[in-house]
């Protein structure tokens, strides 16, 4: 007589490689959709045609309004759009404009070395010894409230970090025989430097770039939220959620919410390409990994 056992497939299970595949393809998904809204929206619903409409404030989420409306009856998933639409642009900005003057600042003081590199690095202490918070607030407070000078501001305070994570890897590079047989033949250190080091640092100084652009947008949220970032009419995240600490009081949760998911939701989602990136750049990580 036959068996009526019933055989069963194993159940795969998934492996390291497999999971890293899933988040970074949902972190990937994620950041193309914000983009798109980011980029498709203001064409569809321009922010001036939004009157204020106080009969409607406050609302709480339904069909016509998904994320209901602020205190002045403004929808609140249109004006979330845009207040993301003004972070990406002050944190991408900001972080290439950053990268770049950490890189130059590392480049410099590790291709040179000696005295040059510690004179370098004692002004990167110096400024690091200040809470980016705090300098921030000085450099906006000297210009009128608007992107640019949040965009200054967060590029003045974020490119420290990059400067030591550069120079630490021209460092390393310098260490390397074929560069100094390249220096003992003649070549001047510029173009070892221009040549050798730079292109081999540029992955590093992308990743921080990378990091950084969630940083920059807290902290444009940060100076908003206080009242020294943008206009208070602009839409801004950080401004939205000061606006709502009185609904919050009241009871009313979305117009805190929301503004705050689309803080938090983009930051896991760089951090998900970063963390692929650095498993990329550094193959010894990723095998103890997946062990």
């Amino acid at each position: 007589m036959a068996s009526t056992a019933s055989t069963r497939t194993p159940r795969t299970r998934r492996g390291p490689g497999t999971r890293r595949t899933l988040r970074l393809r949902a972190a990937a998904t994620t950041l193309a959709v914000l983009v798109l809204a980011v980029l498709l929206v203001p064409l569809l619903f321009p922010l001036d045609q939004q009157a204020v409409d106080l009969a409607a404030k406050l609302q709480p989420p339904s069909a016509t309004h998904p994320f209901g409306t602020d205190e002045v009856g403004r929808d609140l998933l249109l004006r979330c759009v845009y207040g993301l639409r003004v972070s990406l642009l002050v944190g991408v900005v900001a972080a290439l404009a950053a990268t770049v003057a950490g890189t130059a600042v590392g480049a410099l003081a590790g291709a040179l070395g000696g005295w040059a590199d510690r004179t370098v690095m004692r002004l990167v202490d110096l400024f690091a010894s200040v809470p980016h918070l705090l300098l921030g607030i000085f450099v906006v407070a000297v210009f009128r409230p608007g992107v640019w000078p949040v965009i200054l501001s967060v590029a003045l305070t974020h490119w420290l970090s990059t400067a030591r994570i550069v120079r630490a890897e021209v460092l390393s590079l310098r260490s390397r025989p074929h560069l100094d047989a390249a220096l003992t033949g003649g070549a001047s250190r510029r173009r070892v430097t221009t040549r050798h080091l730079l292109p081999a640092v540029l992955p590093q100084a992308g990743l921080a770039a990378v990091l950084m652009v969630p940083h920059a947008i807290w902290h444009e949220s940060a100076l908003s939220f206080l009242g020294l970032g943008l206009p208070a009419h602009e839409a801004s995240l950080g401004i939205m959620a000061n606006a709502a600490r009185s609904s919050l009081l009241a009871g009313d949760w979305w117009p805190t919410l929301f503004p705050g998911l689309f803080l938090i939701v983009p930051t896991l989602a760089v951090a998900g390409l970063a963390g692929a990136w650095r498993e990329r750049l550094n193959p010894r990580r990723r095998s103890e990994l997946t062990l």
